[in-house]
């Protein structure tokens, strides 16, 4: 299943012919770009979709009707915390959990509970929130971290998380949280695969969405420049652009499309599981080693609830 998916495949593409009445899926960061579109494809397709967005009142400004929003900001484990206590008191089970809502490149700063902004947000607000709502997945449930092919900026640093030591680079950060999201997806599938629920993460591609708020005008484009000098000097493939409907696809063909042993615990990029790769910053596909790697998911795993103070039954 999937041969037929790709790069330029979209979420239209992905979905077509299947009736997804009865899915109740979680969808994290549904007010902009990717969220938009993964949760409007879904509920195109019968499925039930909760969504969460920082800003309710954009959020509702920008979705449909059809979908049920919630108020969660996961730079403030008190939000949730107090968000995914009501979802366990309603005890309405989820078949998807998206963790689509991040931040990209952002200047040095820390959340509401201490954290640097990009980890805190992108994977511990994640890992409180999925690791919560996980009594309300049942057999046959999935979990999708949207993970970056910028994870090849960084590996986690399981002694210097929040860079008291190390200095501060943006992308630096980034990448150190999109490998924390590919981590997490490979703990979080080994913990829970025995009782039939998976966990994957994805690479979307490369999107102009409202996640390079960030970013001073112009500083992508010089980086995808520079990136495709480098790939022409090593006849290599250039950056190709996607629409916003063709970087939501690879979620949801790891979310309903794809089979559950071919995706569980792995890394995805268009339509398809990624190889791995040499930690060769010319090589913009595949995964890097030391994002699936068992032993260090393990050890992230430890640190992210001692960090959060919670601890999440095997």
């Amino acid at each position: 299943m999937g041969a037929p998916f790709g790069a330029t495949s979209t979420t239209d593409d992905v979905l077509d012919g299947l009736d997804l009445s009865g899915l109740r899926v979680l969808v994290t960061g549904v007010s902009a770009g990717l969220g938009i579109e993964t949760a409007r494809a879904l509920s195109a397709h019968g499925a039930k979709v909760i969504g969460t967005a920082r800003d309710i009142a954009k959020g509702r400004r920008v979705t449909g009707d059809g979908i049920e929003l919630i108020e969660l900001d996961l730079g403030n484990l008190a939000s949730v915390r107090a968000r995914t206590d009501e979802l366990l008191s309603q005890g309405d089970a989820f078949d998807l959990i998206i963790a689509n809502a991040g931040v990209m490149a952002t200047p040095f700063g820390r959340t509401a509970d201490g954290f640097e902004t990009q980890f805190g947000t992108n994977h511990l607000g994640h890992f409180v929130l999925v690791n919560r709502l996980a009594p309300l997945l049942k057999a046959g449930s999935r979990v999708v971290m949207l993970a970056s092919a910028g994870h090849r900026h960084g590996d986690v640093d399981l002694d210097d998380p929040g860079f008291e030591r190390a200095d501060y680079t943006p992308f630096g950060a980034y990448g150190r949280s999109k490998t924390a999201n590919i981590l997490f997806a490979v703990e979080f599938d080994r913990r829970h695969k025995r009782h039939g629920v998976r966990a994957s993460a994805v690479h979307p591609g490369t999107i102009r969405t409202e996640l390079v708020r960030h970013m001073e005008d112009g500083v992508l484009d010089r980086i995808i420049d520079q990136m495709n000098e480098t790939a022409r000097a090593t006849d290599t493939p250039e950056v190709v652009w996607k629409s916003v409907p063709q970087g939501a696809a690879t979620t949801l063909w790891a979310g309903v499309r794809a089979d559950a042993d071919l995706v569980g615990g792995r890394y995805c990029e268009d339509c398809h599981v990624a190889e791995p790769v040499a930690n060769d910053p010319a090589i913009r596909h595949g995964v890097r080693a030391y994002a699936t790697d068992p032993e260090r998911a393990k050890a992230l795993w430890a640190l992210s609830e001692e960090m959060v103070g919670e601890v999440f039954a095997a």
